[in-house]
């Protein structure tokens, strides 16, 4: 025993000595490569970044370029621009032209809104108050045309953006520098006023080289920064230009936000800078798990592996008798499906009988000898089809009952859209549907012989109602074929007055009559709502289908 148990500890001390080593070893190579994946993670996504914005200021560009006229005052000046910037680009907010404009110019300027269709334009400074021209010395930077043209956009025609706390700066450094300039981050003037960037590329004039103004593109920063994904490595935000303590970070819904940085806050793991708009931007990458803790983690399954091995006889074990008793429980519910299934047949032996018999009897009411064939096949046809269809919304239900409204649906009752239905909504059960289907076609099928006693085709009423309570409540139902009379009703067959005064009500356990009224003809049923809903009945069907339990 001592021995057995020397050679045990040993293997004990060797196979930890081991789980150690291997664990370091795949500490190092773990968190080597998570920095590696890492980095090629984040440079991948800045290039992106980078190919955007290089993309969306080639437009900037390739827009001011297209300018090819003299006339500047115009208020659709990007109206032959729109199909080019549109299939270069179409994910800019908000692109506007903005003309560089003199005190004598303002009158041209707002005669040529007001052409365009826009009402009260004057040439105002940006906050919304008016300019006056004779002050102007300098040319000022005015909005002339914007696309896409709504209520919040077209406010801004007319308006001067040179003392725009933001666009203001950025209109006099594409000015000076002649290449466009992006501004600073603000809110954009379009519906939800999201923050973004705006890129305004100058449109030089051919024979004098200077401005004669600007085209303008306003993107959405999230859409800039390739807003943060839930299965990446890392998150990304923008450093905010304006406050350095500041950050700008997009959710998973594209919504920017800024975040304070804080001096407990870790440093981000890596700074990109990109370039857009002839400025730098830089973007901060955090790890989402730092890639020494990922490494920890998976160094600890590796130490955690070689202790678990003394395990794995206990699973065995423990698998083989887990695997006993699901084999014991399924041979259990394959006795219990059987069983059921046995008792399904029967029952579907029952009702299939059941319904050959009544098919039966239609067959050898209808074509009794004598009969006219055209006629008994019709009703023949008929009578078969209501049959097919109460069984249909049988099946459908699983033959646990059927809401009654729905025995009168066009494609079982002839003339159902001159029925007028009213009462209770209740579910009748299979037996009740089988006899009230036939019920309701046989009075159907006489009700159009002819014209009414108004010359119109007769209207029909079929109400009921419940009345009682608990095992004492009745089910009444009445049919009532208005302007009608018995020299204008085809007279019931004889297998129709046997379903009528006999078969429906026996299988009910009520009774029935029928008779005419001076404008109408009238059948009444009366019937114990125990056999029209026959509880016991549709608990059977429901124990048979219902899904079989583990034991």
């Amino acid at each position: 025993m001592i021995r057995l148990g020397f050679i045990i500890a040993l293997v004990a001390i060797v196979g930890i000595l081991l789980s150690g080593f291997a664990a370091f070893r795949i500490y190092d190579q773990e968190a080597a490569v998570e920095r590696i994946a890492l980095g090629r993670a984040i440079d991948v996504h800045a290039s992106q970044v980078q190919d955007r914005l290089t993309e969306r200021e080639l437009l900037g560009r390739v827009a001011s370029g297209l300018f090819r006229t003299p006339a500047v005052i115009k208020a659709d000046m990007l109206k032959p621009l729109r199909s080019s910037i549109y299939a270069f680009k179409t994910d800019f907010l908000l692109a506007s032209w903005v003309v560089r404009l003199k005190g004598n110019d303002f009158a041209a300027a707002e005669a040529e809104l007001a052409s365009a269709g826009y009402k009260d334009i004057k040439i105002r400074h940006s906050d919304g108050s008016l300019i006056d021209p004779a002050t102007q010395t300098e040319p000022l930077d005015v909005v002339l045309d914007i696309e896409p043209r709504n209520p919040e956009t077209t406010a801004l025609l007319g308006r001067s953006l040179d003392d725009h706390p933001v666009l203001g700066r950025m209109f006099a450094k594409s000015l000076a520098d002649g290449k466009p300039e992006a501004s600073d981050p603000a809110r954009l003037q379009v519906p939800g006023n999201p923050l973004g960037i705006v890129l305004a590329a100058p449109v030089m004039n051919e024979d004098t080289s200077q401005a004669v103004g600007f085209i303008t593109f306003s993107y959405d920063l999230s859409a800039l920064m390739l807003t943060n994904d839930d299965m990446s490595l890392f998150s990304v935000v923008l450093k905010d230009p304006r406050q350095p303590d500041v950050e700008l970070v997009a959710d998973d819904r594209g919504k920017i936000s800024e975040r304070p940085v804080g001096r407990d806050q870790p440093p981000p793991t890596i700074v990109r800078t990109v370039t857009f708009g002839d400025r730098d931007w830089s973007l901060a990458y955090y790890a989402k798990v730092s890639p020494f803790v990922r490494a920890q983690q998976v160094a600890a399954i590796v130490a955690a592996t070689g202790l678990a091995l003394t395990f794995i006889i206990c699973g065995l074990f423990g698998y083989v008798s887990n695997s006993n008793v699901r084999l014991r429980r399924e041979i259990e519910m394959r006795i219990g499906f059987e069983r059921r299934l046995t008792a399904v047949i029967d029952e579907l032996n029952h009702r299939v009988k059941n319904i050959l018999a009544v098919i039966q009897s239609i067959v050898t009411r209808t074509l009794r000898h004598g009969a006219d064939m055209d006629v008994a096949r019709e009703l023949l046809i008929g009578r078969i089809h209501a049959m097919s269809n109460v069984v249909s919304l049988l099946s459908e239900s699983q033959w646990q009952g059927v809401m009654l409204k729905g025995l009168f649906e066009a494609r079982a009752i002839p003339h159902a859209d001159r029925i007028a239905v009213n009462g209770p909504d209740i579910a009748v059960s299979a037996r009740a549907a089988q006899s009230l289907s036939l019920l309701f076609f046989e009075l159907a099928s006489h009700s159009d012989e002819g014209l009414s006693l108004v010359g119109k085709h007769p209207h029909i009423v079929a109400t009921w109602e419940v009345t009682g309570e608990g095992a004492d409540s009745v089910f009444n139902f009445r049919w009532e074929e208005f302007n009608t009379s018995e020299a204008t009703r085809r007279p019931e067959s004889e297998f129709g007055v046997i379903l009528l005064e006999r078969v429906a009500p026996e299988a009910l356990g009520g009774t029935a009559k029928r008779y005419f009224t001076d404008v109408s003809y009238v059948y009444e049923l009366i019937a114990p709502m125990e056999t029209v809903v026959d509880m016991n009945e549709r608990d059977r069907t429901g124990q048979i289908s219902a899904p079989l339990r583990r034991s």
